[in-house]
Formats: structure tokens, C-alpha cells, sequence
């Protein structure tokens, strides 16, 4: 069979802190504002490869926040890096991010020569950056 999807248009987060997490992408990552719904609220955010939806949840005293062995939903979301050099000046500039949580610092993934580092952005979601070899 065909397969009926062609990869990945948008991801939608929600958010406790809009924001913390707008800033996050937009300072730290370099992503660009493509736009937003204020009444919502959201804002939509790119990186010229995929766009990230971020959605401000309603009461945030309010929210549970996401625990990996006991929620269905997003584990974690996964985002591609230039390359090895380009993870590791992230890493040196995200480990000093006061409301960012390092997980865990650039290390192969798997065995292989790949490499990836987690995170906790602003609101607690899990972002993982990845950089192939070569």
C-alpha cells in the first residue's frame, strides 16, 4: 500500500505559559512568527521546515502536566539539527536557560554515530534535538 502522508505539516502544543514558550522557539531556537489568534490564544511558529502550533491552555493552576509513563499523547517532540557542532552550541547555550530543563546533554543515540540531547522547554514539554554524523 501507498503510503497517505507526506510527512509532518504542523505540531500543536499546548502550553501553560504562551509566552515563555513563544520566547523559547523564537530566541533560542531562531524560529519566525508566522502568525497567531489572539482570542484563542495561539501563536504559529516555523523553522522553514516544520511549523509548531502553540496554544495557550485555559486555566494553567488548573493543568496536569504531562508524565511520560502515565499520559497517552505527545512523549516527546523530535526536531533535526545542521549538524554535530550546531548540537553542541545548543546545548552551550541551553544549559544556562533559566526556565529550560536539560534532560540529558548531546550524547549518540543509539550506539551509532547520530547524536541527540533532551530537553524541557518553558511549560515542561519534552524537545529532543538530533544531529546525524557527517
Amino acid at each position: 500500500m501507498h503510503p497517505e502522508t507526506r510527512g509532518v505539516h504542523h505540531v500543536g502544543l499546548t502550553v501553560p505559559d504562551l509566552a515563555a514558550a513563544r520566547r523559547f522557539f523564537v530566541e533560542q531556537l531562531g524560529h519566525r512568527e508566522l502568525g497567531g489568534m489572539p482570542d484563542y490564544p495561539a501563536v504559529f511558529l516555523g523553522d522553514g521546515a516544520v511549523m509548531i502550533t502553540l496554544w495557550q491552555v485555559k486555566d494553567p493552576g488548573q493543568a496536569v502536566p504531562f508524565d511520560r509513563t502515565r499520559n497517552i499523547g505527545l512523549h516527546h517532540l523530535a526536531l533535526a539539527v545542521e549538524g554535530q557542532a550546531a548540537l553542541d552550541a545548543l546545548y552551550e547555550r541551553l544549559r544556562d536557560v533559566a526556565d529550560v530543563e536539560m534532560e540529558f546533554a548531546p550524547e549518540p543515540l543509539g550506539g551509532g554515530p547520530t547524536r541527540h540531547m533532551m530537553v524541557r522547554i518553558p511549560g515542561g514539554i519534552r524537545v529532543e534535538f538530533i544531529a546525524k554524523a557527517g
